[in-house]
């Protein structure tokens, strides 16, 4: 019998694991709305995946709580504004108005530990007592963490002129990152994670040309520093990214998570299928919320025609938020049972 971790770096190298991958993402909404199903979701479906249980203390600064409504104040002193409990805010107001106030942002170096060991330990043994696939608790994410800083539309006027201080910005955002990931890298964990949304429905939010100069030699850093230490490497992005997952892939990203329905999944299985794992994902917008069941064996069906092969390479993943239905993320995982089942007996 393989355990959770041997299922997961199987299906990661395609050597045909025990069985597939899951890995189930909660809001807490989800627990606040659906606490009896919930429940039964773990336990018929538990997750393979698990967070490390280490976390980095709270700078003095820091105030209210990222899912809960009112103002929540993060680490780099960005402001979020929320308007329901169960799920995160979003900034309303820049953390910098003018780019050239750039050295007026400061990162976050004070909560990482000046005496590592004491975390290495815990964390330690927090990996020997599991058998899942640990997850180091960090999530770079540059181009998010850009917007954060300067809001979104300044973000986006921003990078088509690097030069007027944008990569100044960028360059120190990154380098807290790159230093963040060297503690992790060094820590009992599995896998390291990055993120940033990259897509509109159907297109990147900014051109690829932009796109390959200014953020694709930051994520291969974290990719070649993960791999330095032994480490996989996850990334999510949402949208439309077809564009950038070759790229993504001579990087050396292990496993995406990103939103295939807005995708020709065709299209990305000429691209990808066989280099990439694809870490889920269903529908989040039309499948997950559907009232019908049905809906979500149909969405499982059409991903497994596409990208599933019996040597790995998908993990059956979703996520559970605001306005999900828990009998169709049921049903989801049913089908991929399913779907397993079919390709053993074929």
């Amino acid at each position: 019998m393989q355990s959770s971790r041997e299922i997961v770096v199987r299906s990661l190298k395609f050597k045909t694991p025990q069985r597939m991958p899951r890995d189930l993402w909660l809001l807490p909404w989800a627990e606040i709305h659906h606490a009896d199903a919930v429940r039964k979701l773990k336990e018929r479906f538990p997750s393979d995946f698990v967070n490390t249980d280490y976390f980095y203390p709270a700078l003095p600064f820091v105030k209210g709580d990222p899912y809960q409504r009112g103002e929540y104040v993060d680490e780099w002193g960005c402001s979020f504004v929320n308007y329901q409990d169960g799920i995160i805010g979003e900034v309303k107001n820049p953390l910098i108005a003018d780019i050239g106030d750039w050295q007026k942002v400061v990162p976050p170096y004070a909560q990482l530990p000046e005496n590592p060991q004491p975390a290495y330990d815990q964390i330690s043994r927090f990996y020997e007592q599991s058998d899942k696939f640990v997850l180091g608790n960090c999530c770079p994410r540059p181009w998010e963490r850009y917007q954060f800083v300067r809001g979104s539309e300044n973000a986006l006027m921003d990078v088509m002129t690097p030069e007027q201080g944008a990569e100044k910005l960028l360059r120190l955002i990154h380098e807290f990152y790159l230093k963040e990931l060297e503690f992790w890298v060094k820590a009992d964990v599995d896998a390291v994670m990055f993120m940033d949304d990259w897509g509109s429905q159907n297109q990147l939010l900014i051109p690829p040309r932009i796109w390959r100069e200014l953020f694709k030699p930051l994520y291969k850093e974290y990719c070649d520093l993960a791999h330095a230490h032994a480490k996989f490497i996850f990334m999510h992005s949402d949208g439309h990214i077809t564009e950038i997952y070759q790229h993504l892939i001579e990087i050396g990203v292990d496993a995406v998570n990103s939103q295939l329905f807005v995708m020709d999944l065709q299209d990305l299985a000429r691209c990808a299928k066989g280099n990439i794992t694809f870490w889920g994902e269903i529908d989040r917008q039309h499948v997950l919320p559907s009232p019908d069941p049905q809906v979500g064996r149909e969405a499982v069906r059409k991903v497994a025609k596409h990208l599933y092969q019996p040597s790995g390479g998908v993990i059956a993943q979703l996520e559970l938020g605001a306005g999900a239905n828990p009998e169709t993320a049921m049903a989801v995982f049913e089908e991929w049972e399913l779907v397993e089942r079919e390709a053993r007996q074929s």
